[in-house]
């Protein structure tokens, strides 16, 4: 669709020849990266992208919260993920040399070159249904990040260590009020509930490997993702049991994200989180 015109721009010439000028990214005409390379750049992407949605996603409530406490909170937890994201990003740019750094990565890709997880792309729902996203994204986060701080890579465990305590506080928020709205009143209860059976299937795709895990794996630089799960089990059961909250049953994993696969909600995110950037290439605060 048209931009709107630049109100600080009073040549539109000079504009267009702004636009021209900068260099947008085509990663079809670059060599390929060595296999144990690559898979560390997508790895660092899957850790960025899932970040950066779910930041952008926690952003939507600032304003709208249900109480003032909650709706800062919110947009703190949203800050603290955007600045991970930086971290991944950035080092996934730096990695891929190519050039591109953490804002082309996160505004100047489509939507299929993005691999986060399905669970974060997800519309925020209700105040329940976004508490309870967060709690389980939250359950796997401190689990893959603790074992992040390990890793043979040491750019990787230096992220890993200073954003696994933010997610220590995220997760200890998260469920606190997965405990007080699941086991409060009896439309909390119904809510959380609600929640809990819609999104669950979306958190299976965290533990689901492929070739690029696996070689990332063989080299300590990550996890394996299914050994993750027995800590995720570990940390959800208790507090969904204090919650008054049953695990639904089934194994099914809905999953895509993490291969460029999404739901048509994230193409629709990104039209409003990329549009200034898209419509003013370069564009600076």
């Amino acid at each position: 669709m048209p931009s709107l015109p630049d109100v600080m721009t009073p040549d539109a010439a000079a504009l267009a020849a702004a636009a021209a000028a900068y260099p947008a990214p085509d990663t079809h005409q670059d060599a390929p990266l060595a296999p144990a390379r690559a898979a560390l750049v997508e790895f660092l992407t899957r850790m960025g992208d899932t970040t950066l949605v779910l930041g952008h996603r926690l952003s939507e409530w600032c304003g709208h919260g249900p109480v003032l406490e909650e709706d800062i909170g919110v947009a703190n937890v949203a800050l603290d993920l955007i600045g991970q994201t930086q971290f991944w990003l950035g080092l996934a740019g730096e990695i891929e040399g190519r050039g591109r750094k953490a804002d082309d990565l996160a505004f100047l890709r489509d939507v299929w070159e993005f691999r986060n997880v399905l669970l974060v792309e997800l519309p925020n729902g209700d105040f329940g249904q976004t508490i309870m996203r967060q709690f389980l994204f939250d359950a796997w986060h401190v689990a893959m990040l603790r074992a992040l701080t390990s890793s043979s890579e040491p750019r990787v465990a230096e992220i890993a260590v200073k954003a696994i305590k933010e997610a220590h506080y995220h997760l200890e928020k998260s469920a606190d009020l997965v405990v007080r709205l699941g086991d409060g009143t009896e439309e909390s209860h119904r809510r959380m509930q609600a929640a809990l059976d819609l999104l669950w299937p979306y958190a299976g795709e965290f533990f689901l490997g492929d070739a690029t895990d696996a070689v990332l794996a063989e080299a300590g630089i990550a996890p394996d993702p299914a050994s993750l799960r027995s800590a995720f089990d570990a940390t959800v059961g208790p507090v969904l049991a204090e919650a008054t909250l049953a695990v639904p049953a089934g194994s099914f994993a809905q999953k895509g994200g993490r291969r460029g696969i999404h739901t048509e909600h994230l193409g629709r995110m990104l039209a409003e989180m990329q549009f200034l950037q898209r419509a003013y290439p370069g564009a600076t605060w």
